[in-house]
């Protein structure tokens, strides 16, 4: 049991090997949602993901409503689990209502604190990278908030590994603590933080927190390459323009290789996909963005697949030929 949990970064602190993403981009139903919730918990999963632009329902007036159902089911829980939130996408249509000025960072904190009816956020994250002039600014606001106890750590996500190294010079320059964690998009599908970003992450130190870890699903198993996606389904309806694009050729070709793998070694295609990403000793966790409690039962169970060397280089060796990033 305790091998699922690993240390994270150069903290003390030990979160599981994956995290549940509140960003819910299929989940409209606040029981369900609550249910998913709830059952990574009881999984074993001791991280959860957020931001203050996540809702659980498809509507922009439902903006932080993820945070808020959060922070009704960790009221007795909130010292087991560590939490993350993120700031920067736009809130609002007002000129401040975005960003990373210490004006709208301070003022979001304060929100998200109130939503998640706690007193602290552990990883406050910045969801996009914004400007190096900006730096400065926003580091130091992270600090004041740190040192309030508001947050305990730092972190980055969207950031290229020249911008990390940018981000952690300026906070040395400023005397502020530096980040624990970089948070970017991983998969079979999208192999590019290995270029630069691992070797960085290796070389530093830092969390690596893959995103995406199934290709924005297409490797959940949901889809079929050659058959048309339900209507429900993200691909079948918010991206069914590019469906085609992303499970035609190549990708079609390797997703039915990953279906078969997976048959092979008794496991579900979404295991396989996360439990290779988590093969990757610069990964620190995987983040499930799952919709529905059978999602997240079927991730956190991945916690404890350890793939054969074999399968890894085979599919090392076939995701090498893919061609379309997928974020």
């Amino acid at each position: 049991m305790h091998d699922q949990y690993v240390n994270f970064g150069t903290s003390g602190i030990k979160v599981s090997k994956v995290a549940l993403g509140l960003g819910f981009r299929g989940q409209n139903d606040e029981k369900e949602a609550t249910k998913t919730i709830n059952t990574a918990i009881e999984k074993g999963i001791n991280i959860i993901d957020c931001a203050n632009v996540y809702g659980y329902m498809d509507d922009r007036r439902n903006i932080g409503s993820s945070e808020k159902l959060l922070g009704k089911i960790i009221k007795n829980k909130r010292n087991d689990l560590v939490i993350t939130s993120k700031v920067a996408s736009p809130m609002g249509d007002g000129p401040n209502d975005k960003g990373v000025s210490a004006y709208h960072i301070i003022n979001q904190v304060e929100k998200s604190l109130q939503r998640l009816s706690t007193d602290r956020i552990d990883i406050y994250i910045f969801h996009i990278f914004d400007s190096i002039r900006s730096f400065e600014e926003q580091f130091r606001a992270m600090e004041i908030l740190k040192n309030q106890g508001k947050i305990l750590y730092v972190g980055v996500s969207n950031f290229k590994a020249w911008q990390v190294v940018q981000a952690l010079r300026v906070q040395d320059s400023i005397n502020a603590h530096p980040l624990l964690c970089v948070q970017n998009p991983y998969s079979l599908l999208n192999r590019e933080a290995e270029n630069e970003m691992f070797p960085m992450i290796k070389d530093i130190g830092l969390g690596f927190m893959a995103y995406s870890p199934l290709g924005v699903g297409l490797l959940s198993g949901m889809y079929t390459p050659g058959e048309q996606p339900q209507e429900d389904t993200l691909w079948g309806s918010k991206r069914k323009n590019d469906y085609d694009k992303f499970l035609g050729g190549q990708n079609g070709l390797f997703i039915s290789k990953l279906y078969e793998i997976s048959k092979k070694l008794d496991i579900k295609m979404s295991q396989l996909a996360i439990s290779w990403v988590l093969s990757h000793p610069e990964v620190t966790l995987a983040i499930s963005g799952a919709d529905n409690s059978d999602q997240i039962s079927e991730a956190a169970d991945s916690m404890t697949i350890k793939l054969p060397s074999e399968i890894i280089k085979e599919l090392n060796d076939a995701s090498c030929k893919l061609n379309h990033i997928l974020d």
